[in-house]
């Protein structure tokens, strides 16, 4: 059975990630210095477990929430995750309705959005719903639920999603200011209706072979994207609003901030800001493939809750490559180069470009003004 499709599916896929490494080993792209080539390789292997996980496993017939991203798993951290939040993802098919529900538990911010999907495996360009914890109300027991279908159900009057025709991935976030110490969101999903539509497994030759290729497509994007070099050194760009049109997972309602950090032994990047009234915002360090540096070394970032204002409002930041005195200061951990992000959700106005400096360690500021 060699010759099956999904025998020739799965070589396209193992002999493209033989080769994606010469996307962060040459060219344009290149990364420098041992360290970025040994996270590359990381990555790789992060990104073919999440790659196999939302579109081989992935089954909107017989959903259930896998972990795409999380604080705490090594192996979850890809495309711009985040140190306070935990990402759910599950897969639908526009044409059956499902019930999305949950407890908060100790959770500061949850939402659920719908994506869609342009081709298979692509990342989507598109956001087909947005709910929040604030439109989802809770019952008695303390659990929420909305429901996502292509048509209102008779005599449900409560949240809905409407999924178009090319909805596709269901993904919720859980934000929290102390998420070590808190308890995540309960999140279930579960079909209410099939619509007609065969409610049994599609684990044929031909289903298996288009969920490897979806898988591969998916790979390639993000390394469409990443490693993500930049040309300046230790600045931010202007924030800016994401709005409904997305490419990837962005939040069509958040306001962010990408900028980049280059730092030699003995330097400091101190940033000073003043921050909207926002429900959350959060500072996250990145390396070059947009993931979290080495959390179990030490925090790799600082939220609405953990960070410590300055006597006038304001919120400086000092960065290093190794951890200083400062209440708010972050280690690199001795990375030279990699790269920052600011989100803020909910923001009254969008956020004013914060002042950076590079200085000596010895010059770094070592408490809040």
């Amino acid at each position: 059975m060699s010759s099956s499709e999904s025998a020739q599916a799965w070589r396209e896929l193992l002999s493209a990630f033989a080769d994606l490494d010469q996307n962060f080993l040459t060219g344009p792209k290149a990364v420098r210095g041992q360290t970025a080539v040994a996270e590359g390789y990381r990555n790789l292997a992060t990104i073919l477990g999440v790659a196999l996980d939302m579109n081989l496993f992935a089954d909107p017939v017989a959903p259930r929430f896998i972990d795409n991203l999380t604080p705490t798993r090594p192996d979850r951290r890809w495309g711009g995750d985040n140190t306070d939040c935990y990402y759910s993802y599950a897969v639908v098919d526009p044409r059956r309705s499902y019930r999305v529900s949950g407890i908060p538990n100790d959770s500061a911010m949850y939402s659920v959005t719908v994506y869609n999907e342009p081709e298979p495996g692509a990342w989507p360009n598109r956001t087909v719903g947005l709910l929040y914890d604030t439109d989802l109300p809770r019952d008695a027991d303390g659990r929420f639920s909305c429901v996502l279908g292509p048509r209102r159900p008779d005599g449900y009057h409560g949240p809905f999603i409407e999924l178009s025709p090319d909805a596709h991935g269901v993904l919720t976030r859980d934000y929290h200011r102390f998420p070590a110490a808190g308890r995540r969101v309960d999140w279930d999903i579960e079909v209410i209706d099939h619509a007609g539509c065969d409610p049994t497994p599609e684990h044929t030759d031909a289903g298996v072979a288009r969920s490897l290729r979806a898988a591969l497509r998916f790979a390639q994007d993000v390394y469409a994207l990443t490693p993500l070099i930049l040309a300046g050194q230790n600045f931010l760009a202007p924030p800016y609003r994401a709005g409904d049109a997305t490419h990837g997972y962005s939040m069509a309602d958040a306001c962010y901030g990408l900028g980049g950090f280059n730092l030699e032994p003995g330097q400091a990047l101190v940033i000073t800001g003043r921050h909207p009234a926002a429900r959350f915002w959060n500072f996250t360090l990145w390396n070059q493939y947009m993931a979290a540096l080495d959390v179990e070394y030490g925090r790799g970032g600082l939220n609405i809750g953990t960070a410590v204002p300055n006597s006038d409002g304001t919120v400086t930041i000092v960065i290093a490559r190794e951890q200083l005195e400062h209440p708010n200061a972050l280690s690199t951990k001795d990375h030279a180069e990699g790269l920052m992000s600011f989100r803020w959700f909910h923001a009254d106005e969008l956020p004013e470009q914060p002042t950076l400096a590079v200085v000596p360690v010895g010059e770094a500021p070592r408490t809040v003004s």
